[in-house]
């Protein structure tokens, strides 16, 4: 690239560069973003993103279970898209990135980026850095953002997220490619030590912590037993003093009596209120005919919990992932490297407390992520849904003949035999987990000179994301001024006219209905709704569109 003769910049524009300079960061990562841009910046310049449902790709099994969502397109028009419908929404995000290793996995505007290629890593962090920055929107306070690495970007990776999220918001995790119950996964290396490792970085909104997941006891055969015919069944005793631990202070710290009267004064792993809550049912445990010192009892019955350590050994590798691919695929794996849905699955599990969360995974890939949250769903009947955000590129796996395009011909197709069954190679029967699934496509109204008929084309498009927004989908009346959609009781207008004829006749049509109602109304007035056309109106929530739609916009593409 020539080089910039700034001797002929004119006046405003020198100073431009020189306040640029001067508001460079002094510590942290610096690169050249100018030499760097993406494609789709230069189209943004001129179209604004929107959605549009392939009907045809419609999945509807069970409307009692919530609806997942595929977006068909760039993921950061697709995040730009969700900064509307979903900001602060999300629970977690999982991302499994390129991982730039110079070996065509990096595909930057059409073209993948070589190993020798001097802008390689700051095409990457162009690349992932306008990306992570949308996602954090997207988070709810609690939320967190896991995010696959190996040794190539790592260390950039962690800066950028530092500078994102906050040093004392980010940890890192070790994920363990060997696997001893399926035989080894590692990179091999001619002049070092071999790799058995990646990175999982997880990025906090807010506060940073996470909850035990569910383990299988470890217990030898017969270890159990039910020598006091303890109605609630076998158990095993567990140890509850907290040896080596000389404090004598703390809630922890304090005396209990044996039904003989003994008293033992020492360091506990329980509380006392959790100690006398445990006795009261029974299930504390005194060897020595009552006089020993005092155990847990470990039903078998019972389930265990663990802390997450950061190694994370007991979730398998990519050799589970490709296991999961080949039985829906015929037996071929049309993608390098698939991860784990256990992986997935364990993320999850630890960082969130409700069975209702929404999990986002905008480098959707074979569709990993949204197999986890449906067997998640399935395990337990919980209402997570997931929305998976992937572009529909042709990969070239391992030289095969058949070429696969990553979204129509991989992520949905797993999807959809996920959902509704299929049978393997070997002619099993697998029977569907069931769900329902909704597939946008990324589309774009064109910019306009007249900001007013660019409010009218918004609001014309934008349907889809309103649905999205709200998880109402049924359309129910569809009118040239107004439709109607209902969803589990609940139900939205939308208003797209700026004439206020056909109002009357959208109140008469919501008056009829019963639930929880909400109205977007076209407005051209960014200061919202005239609340003189709405004085009748009862039971209604408004909202003014396209205004807040464009406002995301603004902060987005700098309009």
């Amino acid at each position: 690239m020539p080089k910039k003769d700034y001797s002929k910049l004119e006046k405003d524009e020198l100073i431009k560069v020189i306040e640029k300079l001067e508001s460079r960061k002094k510590y942290g990562l610096i690169w050249d973003e100018e030499k760097t841009k993406e494609q789709f910046e230069k189209e943004s310049e001129n179209a604004l993103p929107v959605l549009k449902e392939v009907k045809s790709k419609e999945i509807k099994t069970d409307p009692s279970k919530p609806t997942n969502i595929l977006i068909e397109g760039d993921n950061y028009h697709a995040l730009s898209v969700l900064n509307y419908t979903h900001q602060g929404k999300i629970d977690v995000i999982y991302i499994d990135p390129p991982y730039n290793r110079g070996t065509n996995d990096f595909k930057y505007n059409d073209n993948y980026v070589d190993k020798e290629d001097a802008f390689r890593h700051s095409k990457w962090l162009s690349f992932v850095s306008k990306r992570l920055r949308l996602a954090k929107s997207l988070l709810k306070e609690n939320g967190v953002m896991f995010v696959s690495i190996d040794d190539n970007e790592y260390a950039n990776l962690k800066l950028l997220c530092d500078e994102i999220f906050g040093e004392d918001r980010i940890e890192t995790y070790i994920w363990c490619l060997q696997d001893k119950t399926e035989g080894s996964f590692v990179k091999t290396s001619k002049n070092t030590v071999r790799k058995e490792h990646e990175y999982l970085l997880a990025c906090f909104k807010s506060q940073v912590k996470f909850k035990k997941y569910k383990t299988s006891k470890t217990f030898s055969e017969g270890s159990f037993s039910n020598p006091d015919s303890d109605p609630k069944g076998s158990w095993f005793s567990g140890n509850i003093s907290r040896n080596g631990i000389k404090s004598t202070t703390g809630s922890k710290y304090f005396t209990i009596e044996t039904p003989t009267g003994k008293k033992y004064t020492r360091n506990w792993t329980l509380s006392k209120e959790e100690y006398e809550d445990l006795s009261s049912k029974g299930e504390i445990y005194f060897s020595k005919n009552g006089d020993g010192v005092p155990r847990l009892k470990i039903y078998e019955s019972s389930e265990t919990y663990s802390i997450q350590s950061s190694l994370f050994t007991d979730v398998h590798t990519s050799i589970t992932g490709k296991n999961e691919l080949k039985d829906i695929f015929n037996g071929e794996v049309p993608f390098d490297y698939p991860k784990p849905s256990t992986l997935i699955k364990r993320l999850i599990e630890i960082s969130t407390t409700d069975d209702q969360s929404i999990v986002l995974d905008f480098f959707a890939g074979t569709g990993t992520t949204g197999y986890a949250v449906l067997k998640m769903n399935e395990d337990d009947k919980g209402k997570r849904t997931f929305i998976l955000c992937s572009n529909n590129e042709e990969i070239d796996h391992n030289g095969d003949k058949n070429k696969h395009r990553i979204c129509t011909d991989i992520c949905y197709p797993r999807i959809q035999k996920t959902i509704k069954g299929y049978t393997t190679p070997k002619k099993e029967k697998i029977e569907g987990l069931g769900g329902n699934l909704k597939y946008y496509k990324t589309a774009f109204v064109k910019n306009s000179i007249s900001r007013d008929d660019l409010k009218m084309r918004i609001t014309r498009e934008c349907t889809e994301m309103l649905c999205l927004r709200e998880g109402i989908f049924d359309e129910v009346k569809a009118k040239p001024d107004y439709h109607i959609f209902e969803q589990n009781s609940k139900i939205m207008g939308v208003y797209y006219s700026m004439e206020r004829d056909s109002l009357v006749q959208l109140k008469k049509e919501l008056d009829k209905m019963e639930g929880e109602k909400i109205l977007y109304c076209f407005t051209f007035d960014p200061l919202g709704l005239d609340k003189k056309d709405f004085a009748d109106w009862q039971g209604v929530s408004m909202e003014a569109i396209p205004q807040p739609i464009l406002d995301i916009y603004k902060e987005i593409y700098n309009l």
